[in-house]
């Protein structure tokens, strides 16, 4: 009860008055809410968007709450590009009814993977009893499904991941051509190093140097290259030692792929954080719209499509 008071009287009034300083405060916080209920709103009237059987594999985590994103960064790779795609849509765990009907009728031949199907190969592959550290990181942190879940999936050995909150404005030939022959990482590059932990220990833990400003909007790795055990363990030791990140997944990522030789998107074309400007003149091939680019993703980049 007392914990509950503190969130109630201080910290949740705190993040609410921090957020809305970030984005120039509480009248244009109000709009993005408006322009992004907008863009919900309008996902619904998208046409149907096909995912072809024999097409390259893009592996999406979502639901219910980022369908519409989904629908549109899908949407706008469709438009710029020259290749048919398969699309795996990996539920991360708010699947329903209404989701799975909006799905099927907007992305007709898109394979829905459902938690009841991820949960048997974790059963198989990841027991409970050998990976509490992992169990418990699905429950309370989702981004570790893009890693968890995506990456038991048997089929295709190696697999490319895309973020639903990313826009399309140039056919990706370096995508498509990764995606036909996979032989080595391929990851896009951040706007700043975003891991939440020190490299200094990543390093010490992975027993390789680690590669820098990795971001995984987009993001291919080998699924048979993943060691559990040792994720298991870096997770243990990273929190002990520097505390919980929401850049977890990014920093075991980074962990991955490690010294290995990658193919990393020009940064100058695959975009992440975009400016006004780069958001007005659609600069690049790839917009990731983290941070403050989220206001130019809501009011204005989904309406260029």
């Amino acid at each position: 009860m007392f914990q509950r008071a503190i969130n109630l009287v201080y910290r949740k009034p705190a993040s609410a008055l921090k957020r809305y300083r970030q984005f120039g405060g509480y009248f244009n916080y109000r709009s993005i809410q408006q322009a992004k209920k907008t863009m919900k709103e309008q996902s619904l009237a998208l046409e149907p968007a096909y995912s072809e059987s024999s097409g390259l594999p893009v592996y999406i985590l979502t639901g219910k709450d980022f369908l519409y994103q989904t629908l549109f960064c899908i949407h706008s790779l469709l438009r710029v590009s020259t290749q048919h795609y398969r699309f795996i849509l990996v539920d991360d765990g708010t699947f329903d009814k209404e989701f799975i009907t909006q799905a099927n009728r907007q992305l007709p031949g898109a394979r829905l993977v459902h938690r009841e199907e991820i949960e048997h190969y974790q059963q198989q592959h990841l027991p409970r009893s050998q990976f509490p550290r992992l169990h418990h990181k699905r429950l309370v942190y989702p981004h570790i499904k893009k890693l968890s879940d995506i990456h038991l999936i048997p089929e295709d050995a190696w697999k490319v991941t895309i973020d639903s909150d990313q826009l399309f404005f140039k056919n990706p030939v370096i995508f498509n051509q990764w995606i036909q022959n996979p032989t080595q990482p391929l990851y896009t590059l951040d706007c700043q190093q975003s891991y939440g932990y020190s490299t200094a220990l990543m390093t010490e833990l992975c027993g390789s140097a680690v590669p820098d400003l990795l971001n995984v909007g987009v993001i291919g790795l080998q699924s048979s290259s993943l060691q559990w055990e040792s994720i298991e363990k870096w997770i243990n030791e990273l929190e002990q030692q520097e505390g919980t990140s929401y850049f977890l997944e990014q920093a075991l990522s980074a962990m991955i792929i490690g010294s290995k030789t990658s193919t990393v998107l020009d940064r100058d074309q695959y975009i992440v954080n975009p400016t006004p400007q780069d958001i007005e003149l659609r600069r690049g091939t790839l917009h990731h719209y983290v941070d403050l680019s989220k206001e130019g993703y809501f009011k204005y980049a989904w309406k260029q499509l």
